[in-house]
């Protein structure tokens, strides 16, 4: 999925594609790059992109802009970076964002007349007041789209206070530099500058051919005071800078993706397509994921333009963390899966691999975006609420009361721990009856509620302090039986467990089949009445508290694989059923394996017909409530981590662990960005119809909370030698496993995503 989320920004993404295309193909870039580097491109590519008016999508409209805000001006980065288009473009909408940011009007003006522009930083530049005025010193850090920019934003640390920057701006040409648009060739000497104006230029010889790179050095350069850029919020020009790479970061996983299916689906070896390897494929979906999770973080950075500052800081190193060192390894992947081809000069997968590169360095590194991720992470935690505090006010006044009236009754009463819901009581028999156990259900069960109105409720659940009840397996089967089941089985069965007293289990993994259901080989044979099922089912979570069970099995041995399977409803207290249990290597029992012996089913608790098994199951595993809100992990959490921090039982030093902090807190807010854009995509009819949602979300929860747990075992020490409960570290990284196989495997995810969304030949 791309940034574009809405029906418009969707519209201009494919028209900034097809314009990009037509202006700048890169057969066309490669013939001018020594004039890119140089700050020179052919003027015709820049005018044509202003004359589009996308050099101004962001500006303010008194300047020719179209006050577009930042979500919509990363759609048209990301568009323009996939097609790897060359020049000062992000270099000039950085600095016309700074240049917002400080309400800069002449300079707004300039760039909104197609100036181009760059900006100046780094940590040797000083700032020193002399007078009324100022004073700069020091060399930039290499500084994209400087040869060649017509207006320059510089950031100045304040001597004697760090803390604090100056911002400023200035024109080359003023100084004595060449127009603009002048050829500066690469690798002559800097151009003098007169004694008034003590700066000198060096053009740098760039990583990314397709643009000019240089170095800025200030010798005691006087600022004129009408240049000061004042008001510029340090966390608004951190998180502008940050999301706009980030979004052509996005661009650059989205090529080397496509690049690499559509090379793989074609090329051939030992007779075959590669791309029917499952090596390959697997490769191949992972870079899916990783394309995703980068889009789906720096789409959450754009929503933080219009947040506190918090959130803002939160955001811009959540995407620095996350999304442009995924460039790279997505780059490296295409190279890798490309083979030789791609490790030549004349394919174009090394400029995209070189952009990755400059990005991520001009961004400072992955290791100074944890350490700033994990200090915020210390403060503030990630708004992922999604609705306005007046949004949809006649539901709120509703679901208020009866919330109300709900907190002022006694708990219910929980009668077992664990993967177990809570058992009846008054609070759950008033949310039953208001439809607040799943909203989401249809009526009388619920409230058809979308997702708008999900988060309307769980935000008045949270704001008194309440828990939507749990209905653990039953959150899965009772959706299926709502749509597949007869009268008699949705009044027996529905609201009880709504009730809470009925607890669900599921019997569909046996032995011999675990990812595998249509291989199960559980018999159900008809006899007078009903049937008889035999057979062993396993890893059958909460089996040996459920009163009721799902059960998959073959009626037909003759039929196709998929064709031949019935669903059952089976009680758990029938005569037959045998509940062992399987204890973990935590010591925990909470998976078992179910022996069915002779069990008899009546008609009555057959789903649907006899052989519709298959098509019910599905449905059984789709049905998941829209997930919303913070991603707290079972293992490797945050919260574990900076349980860690503030006890000092950490080993290494605070900067070691504030690191895996951030490192952690950067996947929890992965998981969550792409549950929340997956929301707001689903309201805006923009949700991608290939089905890829759910695996993709998966696999990235499964990998994200491995990476996680492994991290803070890492700064355990001799505290993960203690496994007992109480000292929950060790224990939390043991558990792993049923992250890792619960919903599939991580591997038979990849299968579906290789074969069924990018449609790899088998």
């Amino acid at each position: 999925m791309s940034l574009a989320v809405t029906a418009d920004q969707h519209a201009l993404a494919q028209s900034v594609a097809a314009f990009a295309r037509k202006i700048a193909p890169l057969s066309q870039t490669r013939e001018h790059l020594s004039e890119y580097a140089a700050g020179s491109a052919p003027a015709e590519v820049w005018t044509a992109l202003c004359e589009q008016g996308l050099h101004a999508l962001h500006l303010p409209a008194e300047h020719g802009g179209d006050d577009c805000g930042l979500a919509t001006l990363a759609v048209a980065v990301e568009q323009l970076s996939t097609a790897m288009f060359p020049g000062p473009y992000l270099s000039t909408v950085t600095a016309s964002a700074l240049a917002m940011a400080a309400r800069a009007q002449s300079l707004l003006a300039d760039f909104g007349t197609g100036m181009t522009g760059a900006v100046v930083t780094g940590p040797n530049l000083r700032a020193t007041r002399e007078g009324d005025g100022w004073v700069v010193a020091g060399v930039s850090d290499p500084a994209l789209g400087l040869p060649g920019a017509g207006r320059v934003v510089v950031r100045a640390a304040v001597a004697g206070n760090c803390a604090a920057s100056l911002w400023f701006w200035f024109s080359p040409g003023e100084l004595g530099r060449p127009a603009p648009d002048s050829s500066v060739p690469v690798g002559e000497p800097p151009l003098p500058i007169g004694s008034t104006a003590s700066i000198r230029f060096t053009t740098a010889e760039a990583v990314d051919l397709t643009r000019s790179l240089g170095r800025a050095e200030f010798d005691v350069y006087p600022v004129d005071a009408a240049r000061v850029l004042d008001g510029i919020d340090p966390a608004v020009a951190e998180l502008w800078t940050t999301t706009l790479a980030a979004a052509e970061a996005t661009g650059i996983c989205r090529w080397c993706l496509d690049t690499t299916v559509e090379y793989i689906r074609v090329r051939h070896q030992f007779g075959r397509p590669i791309g029917s390897f499952q090596a390959v494929q697997h490769k191949a979906a992972l870079m899916l994921v990783r394309a995703d999770v980068a889009s789906a973080v720096t789409w959450d950075a754009t929503r933080a333009e219009t947040q506190p500052t918090p959130q803002r800081l939160l955001a811009a190193a959540n995407a620095a963390l996350t999304v442009l060192p995924a460039a790279i390894d997505q780059a490296v992947d295409c190279v890798s899966l490309l083979g030789g081809i791609g490790f030549t000069w004349e394919h174009d997968a090394h400029l995209y691999w070189r952009r990755a590169i400059a990005l991520a360095a001009l961004a400072g590194g992955e290791d100074a975006a944890a350490r700033a991720l994990g200090e915020r992470a210390l403060l503030d935690e990630r708004d992922f609420s999604f609705v306005a505090a007046d949004t949809l006010p006649g539901l709120r006044t509703t679901v208020g009361t009866t919330l109300d009236a709900v907190a002022a009754m006694p708990d219910d009463e929980i009668l077992s721990e664990g993967w177990s819901p809570a058992r009846g009581g008054r609070r759950r028999a008033r949310l039953t009856a208001a439809g607040l156990v799943a909203p989401h259900w249809p009526s009388p069960y619920g409230l058809d509620a979308g997702p708008a109105e999900q988060a309307v409720i769980a935000e008045e659940f949270a704001r008194r302090g309440l828990r939507q009840p749990e209905l653990g397996i039953g959150a899965w089967v009772l959706p299926t039986l709502i749509e597949h089941g007869d009268d008699a089985q949705r009044a027996q069965f529905v609201t009880a467990t709504m009730l809470g007293d009925i607890i669900w289990c599921q019997l569909f993994s046996e032995p011999g089949a675990g990812s595998d259901l249509a291989g199960l080989s559980t018999a159900a044979r008809k006899v007078e009445g009903g049937w008889i099922i035999n057979g062993q089912k396993v890893w059958n979570s909460q089996a040996q508290d459920a009163d009721w069970a799902v059960c998959l099995a073959r009626t037909d041995a003759d039929a196709p694989q998929h064709a031949g399977l019935t669903y059952f409803l089976i009680p758990m207290n029938a005569e037959g059923v045998d509940v062992r249990p399987l204890r973990q290597v935590t010591g925990i029992w909470e998976f078992n394996e179910v022996f069915l012996d002779e069990v008899f089913v009546p008609d009555n608790q057959v789903v649907a017909q006899p052989g519709d098994g298959w098509r019910i199951a599905v449905t059984t595993l789709s049905n998941e409530r829209v997930a919303m809100g913070s991603a707290t992990f079972g293992h490797g959490s945050s919260t574990l981590v900076r349980r860690l921090l503030e006890s000092g039982d950490h080993t290494g030093t605070r900067d070691d662990a504030v690191r895996v902090l951030g490192r952690n807190t950067a996947l929890e807010l992965s998981v969550a960005a792409l549950n929340l854009r997956d929301v707001v995509a689903r309201m805006n009819d923009m949700a991608d119809g290939n089905g890829s949602s759910n695996s993709i979300k998966k696999v990235w929860n499964a990998i994200a909370q491995r990476d996680a747990a492994r991290a803070l075992a890492s700064i355990l020490g001799p505290r993960a030698t203690i496994g007992h409960p109480e000292q929950p570290y060790t224990f939390d990284f043991l558990g792993l496993p049923a992250i890792l196989f619960g919903g599939g495997t991580i591997e038979i995810q990849l299968n579906i995503i290789a074969r069924r969304v990018l449609r790899l030949p088998r």
